[in-house]
């Protein structure tokens, strides 16, 4: 839909009350963030500075804007210049959005800035983190600009400085995968492996997907590898590929093979839960995700919000892979594939795993 084209629905839903307008741009807003529709928050955003006094108005666009321009469209000049492996230039530009985020929206005695992209993000964070704070939701996701900017230190040769941004980022998302990735990726590339159990360990609490369990499961094989543990290693890269088959890992399997020196066999359950165990890690998924996408599936099939139920029940069933789930899917969305999609499950900065394993 074109921009124009947005405004203008957006504004045939709006009154003559500046309050209740309000409300309704900001539930807009939080829609088309969900959906990932930067120019139908660009609209929210231009809709709600109508509706302000000029005072507001101006201090609004202070709060979000940097050089003249949103701060979601500073973010993407500086994707471009990533993606133009122009570092240098997109450090430069990233620092100084850093330092904006840091200096309008840190968090205070009386309250915290979130950046959570989805509901089950929102009632994971409600259960994992409550807090007697006001939760603020931040206008855009900081959490994705930062761990951008971690990334392109890391990448330019300040590993250690990196370190300190992506807890940043963490803080503004606690319930997302990616930062804590990137953070581990750290951690490899400084062969901290205490620091990267450590995170992983943390990572697969919030894990909400057999893509996000699979990655954390190829870090510590990762880190097993470096240690010298070998036997271990191939337990966790196993499990990993139960989980989210990666080309990868069959070349990490063949690379512990020739340094153990013998056949690598499939190790049973058993053994592989007890050979996690001894590094504090559980096999598969945590029992409190599974219980929030469950718990929230029911609440909209009550509801008869049928988007977010089918997306709620694909969580589950992805994760358990429970045969009454998908049934119910399946009676809801006959077209259906069996095994769904799982959006946000890639983080699309880093590797999950060392590529060339002999370095």
């Amino acid at each position: 839909m074109a921009y124009s084209d947005i405004l203008n629905e957006l504004r045939a839903k709006l009154g003559e009350s500046k309050e209740e307008n309000e409300k309704i741009l900001k539930a807009e807003g939080e829609r088309f963030g969900q959906e990932g529709n930067f120019d139908g928050v660009k609209a929210v955003g231009e809709l709600l500075l109508e509706q302000m006094s000029e005072e507001r108005r101006a201090e609004v666009t202070r709060l979000t804007h940097l050089d003249g321009k949103l701060l979601e469209e500073y973010y993407q000049d500086i994707v471009a210049l990533m993606d133009d492996r122009k570092m240098v230039e997109a450090k430069n530009l990233a620092e100084k959005l850093y330092k904006k985020i840091l200096m309008d929206y840190s968090e205070t005695d009386e309250a915290v800035f979130v950046s959570l992209r989805n509901p089950l993000q929102d009632n994971l964070y409600r259960l994992l983190y409550p807090t007697e704070k006001v939760v603020n939701r931040a206008p855009f996701d900081f959490a994705q600009y930062i761990t951008a900017y971690g990334y392109i230190l890391v990448d330019t040769g300040s590993a250690f400085d990196a370190i300190p941004v992506l807890e940043k980022a963490i803080q503004f998302n606690p319930v997302d995968p990616n930062p804590r990735f990137e953070l581990a990726e750290v951690y490899k590339l400084i062969r901290n492996s205490k620091q990267l159990l450590q995170v992983t360990r943390d990572t697969l609490k919030i894990a909400s997907s057999p893509v996000h369990i699979a990655r954390c499961y190829a870090n510590v094989g990762y880190s097993l590898t470096d240690l010298g543990e070998y036997e271990d290693a191939v337990i966790f890269y196993t499990a990993s590929a139960m989980f989210a088959p990666n080309p990868a890992i069959p070349h990490e399997l063949h690379g512990l093979k020739d340094r153990i020196g013998h056949e690598l066999s499939v190790p049973s359950r058993e053994k592989v839960e007890k050979t996690m165990e001894k590094y504090d890690i559980f096999y598969g998924p945590d029992e409190k995700v599974i219980a929030v996408a469950a718990q929230m599936a029911t609440d909209y099939l009550k509801k008869g919000d049928m988007r977010n139920a089918l997306q709620s029940l694909k969580v589950t069933y992805n994760l358990t892979r429970d045969e009454n789930i998908r049934k119910l899917i399946l009676q809801y969305e006959p077209d259906a594939p069996v095994v769904f999609p799982e959006k946000d499950a890639k983080p699309n900065i880093t590797q999950t795993v060392n590529n060339s394993p002999e370095e």
